[in-house]
């Protein structure tokens, strides 16, 4: 599997472009979305330039790695978005990282739900919280969450009570209207037998559903 375009732009967007060759914190050579030498071709050197189209392409090579990392590491089966959000992460925070994270461990537990929650720790340099590795664990969770359409409002469903004794009104009174109706058999049509057929199915809709009124809504 591999990057989607979604995934590919997030990660251009948070990792930032730059044209001409700088060193990063860490003192590295580094230029356009955070490619140093150590990744691989092109090697970066003082006054180094490119353009922004050569700056996607490394990056597409760059991403490779990952790619490898996030499919030799995962057991269970992804989506492309969360395929793509894992890239990411692991771009940024290196595969050793991810390899030991219990974002990792929950993941191949079957825990999919467990990974938003396990982006949003990784926010840190040192003890200090940065607001954007914040917000870019924010965004890859919600990539992450995309097109993964899980309630976020369950609710365990409620066993229906026990409706015996109304079964049992309403079986006796079927016996009532039955019965009545062989003993009218010879003449069923006849307005004796409507009639008590009429009244007994009266009887019997008003027993159940003043049974029921009592014992479950009053």
């Amino acid at each position: 599997m591999h990057v989607n375009d979604e995934g590919f732009m997030l990660i251009k967007r948070w990792e930032g472009l730059r044209l001409k060759a700088y060193k990063d914190v860490g003192g590295i050579l580094t230029i356009g979305y955070g490619h140093t030498s150590a990744a691989g071709k092109p090697a970066v050197y003082e006054g180094m330039v490119i353009t922004e189209e050569e700056a996607d392409q490394i990056l597409w090579n760059d991403l490779q790695i990952f790619e490898q990392a996030v499919n030799k590491n995962v057991r269970v089966p992804l989506n492309p978005n969360q395929f793509s959000a894992l890239v990411s992460f692991v771009y940024n925070v290196g595969e050793g990282a991810f390899r030991k994270s219990t974002l990792l461990k929950k993941l191949n537990n079957g825990e999919y739900d467990a990974v938003p929650a396990e982006l949003a720790k990784w926010n840190k340099v040192g003890k200090k919280t940065v607001p954007g590795l914040v917000n870019r664990r924010a965004a890859e969770a919600g990539l992450w969450a995309k097109d993964s359409y899980v309630s976020s409002n369950s609710q365990p469903v409620t066993p229906p009570k026990d409706l015996g004794p109304v079964k049992d009104v309403i079986k006796a009174g079927g016996g009532l209207i039955t019965g009545g109706a062989l003993s009218y058999a010879p003449g069923l049509l006849t307005p004796p037998a409507v009639y008590f057929l009429g009244v007994a199915l009266l009887v019997v809709v008003g027993l159940g559903g003043f049974y029921f009124y009592k014992k479950y809504i009053q």
